[in-house]
């Protein structure tokens, strides 16, 4: 068997706009300064937390963990809105039907909640494709090697026969200590100089050439 996991933000869906606005307004209901947005879009991809702590050090715990709640609260919000876009990549769902249709096994991990990536793939019509979804929730945040571990096991799949695919150098790093293979992506939050230099053994410029790497395999 072969195993393909993915990232979500920033590999599968661009949903850079409603992360920035809402970890802005959280900060701003905590009583802090607005962080910087090009720093949001740097940590996507880690668990909350981890998330708030990168971009708030000096930060008190209890005010680091009032942002947290706080974020949670207007991202879902926004989702329940229906104001919320987290539009697919142009040639990501051919990507996924391709490996899908040449028996790749898929899977999915992710720094969003469980809720979040449900309703992001029903949304997009994507749920059936993927057998194992692993998220922040029940495992330490990325680059801990966890929920990669997670999903090639519920794929029973062994590391040496899967990839993980990914925007950022957490993704990478994470692939490397999990023992998959780390590819990257140009069109997400990392640049394909960083991914390279944390160890991607190649970034991908387009879904179109994901897919030829892949199914070259």
């Amino acid at each position: 068997m072969r195993c393909a996991v993915f990232d979500c933000d920033g590999t599968l869906v661009d949903g850079q706009a409603a992360v920035c606005d809402s970890m802005v307004a959280a900060f701003a209901e905590a009583g802090l300064p607005e962080p910087n947005r090009n720093a949001v879009r740097r940590i996507v991809g880690l668990s909350l937390p981890q998330a708030v702590m990168h971009l708030a050090p000096e930060t008190e715990k209890d005010a680091r963990a009032a942002v947290v709640e706080a974020y949670k609260a207007h991202f879902r919000a926004t989702r329940e809105s229906g104001a919320l876009r987290e539009v697919l990549y142009d040639g990501i769902r051919e990507t996924l039907q391709a490996l899908y249709d040449a028996d790749w096994m898929l899977a999915v991990a992710t720094g969003k909640s469980h809720r979040g990536l449900t309703a992001t793939l029903a949304t997009n019509r994507l749920a059936t494709l993927f057998t194992s979804l692993q998220t922040a929730d029940g495992h330490p945040s990325k680059p801990h090697p966890a929920m990669l571990e997670a999903a090639l096991v519920e794929c029973g799949v062994a590391p040496a026969d899967a990839v993980m695919i990914g925007d950022t150098s957490f993704d990478i790093e994470m692939a490397k200590a999990a023992g998959a293979t780390p590819i990257g992506v140009a069109w997400g939050y990392h640049e394909p100089e960083e991914l390279l230099r944390a160890g991607a053994v190649v970034v991908a410029q387009s879904p179109a050439q994901l897919t030829e790497i892949l199914l070259d395999r």
